[in-house]
């Protein structure tokens, strides 16, 4: 039988990062690491040669890092928003997922990704109906639930966990902050980002307002969304929508733009939906309604559970090892 190699590089804090740490581990077939090193998703990390051993392979990624040499790659394409940026920076991501990244997903007929949302996307750029698209979903960890310490503030506070890449949309929440001063907002971004998010704040004249966090373990992460009175996921796109999966986890509603379909998809009715994704006061509106609300919902009943992920990629690394 053929051998599985796993590309292992996906490591931090982070949606793919999170995703092989939880799923690499739980994979049915027997692996072995590849033992790259670089970069996953730099284009000359795409024509790199690789060990003796893995040549003739399957090699599983848990990204799109493709890897033109392999015999075979099956690749998790969590979303396709690269494709989705502005010009002139979209460019080299099209050559990118243009080239490697449709060739690895054509040549091996098959290509997972996390949600309907984004399977959708795929079908429509990868331009191959013989390419069989699986949506094996995301998990979401057991940290993540209603029971549990929540984070103590002495006001009300809103919950944002995400970064500053446009799509994120951070900025309509900093600028409904100026038209509602009792709202709090704690928002943990990566440690690099931060310096800029407070000169933002800043000039917005909210940054008093704002907490700034990072680096937090999942435990200190879940108490910090069982204590806000809602978390608040402004993205224009996304793939899945992690951060919206652990707040309704944690009973936790959301507020989000009703027009990105991948978080729509996870919190249902679980929340708020924004009719516009820019509209800074009608943004301060809605986070003022849920802050005051006190409103708990639901969690999902089976529906995100890593071992079903992890058993879904299983099933297709097993039929394509043969």
């Amino acid at each position: 039988m053929t051998e599985l190699y796993v590309d292992d590089r996906y490591r931090g804090a982070h949606g793919i990062g999170r995703y092989a740490r939880e799923v690499l581990p739980r994979l049915r077939p027997e692996w072995r690491s590849l033992d790259l090193d670089g970069h996953a998703h730099s284009a000359l990390d795409a024509f790199r040669p690789l060990p003796e051993q893995a040549r003739d392979s399957l090699i599983y990624t848990p990204g799109y890092g493709a890897l033109v040499r392999a015999r075979r790659q099956i690749l998790t394409v969590h979303d396709l928003i690269h494709l989705r940026m502005p010009w002139p920076g979209r460019a080299k991501f099209e050559a990118y997922y243009r080239g490697p990244v449709r060739h690895a997903v054509r040549k091996a007929g098959v290509v997972l990704t996390v949600s309907q949302t984004s399977a959708r996307a795929i079908r429509e750029w990868v331009r191959d109906d013989t390419v069989e698209i699986v949506d094996a979903g995301n998990g979401c960890s057991d940290t993540f639930g209603v029971d549990g310490p929540a984070a103590e503030s002495a006001d009300p506070y809103l919950l944002f966990v995400g970064n500053l890449r446009q799509h994120k949309n951070l900025d309509v929440v900093l600028r409904a902050l100026a038209f509602a001063p009792e709202l709090r907002l704690r928002a943990v971004l990566p440690a690099r980002e931060i310096g800029s998010a407070v000169e933002r704040a800043d000039a917005l004249d909210v940054g008093r307002r704002v907490e700034w966090l990072h680096g937090l373990d999942d435990d200190r992460l879940a108490a910090l969304y069982r204590g806000a009175g809602a978390t608040v996921m402004p993205s224009t796109i996304e793939g899945f929508g992690l951060p919206a999966l652990e707040s309704v986890a944690c009973g936790v509603p959301v507020i989000f733009w009703r027009g990105c379909d991948a978080v729509a998809e996870v919190v249902g009715d679980r929340g708020w939906a924004v009719d516009s994704a820019t509209d800074a006061r009608h943004w301060a509106e809605t986070l003022t309604l849920a802050t005051g609300s006190s409103r708990r919902v639901s969690p999902p009943v089976d529906a995100h559970d890593w071992n079903r992920t992890a058993g879904i990629i299983s099933d297709v690394l097993e039929r394509s090892l043969g």
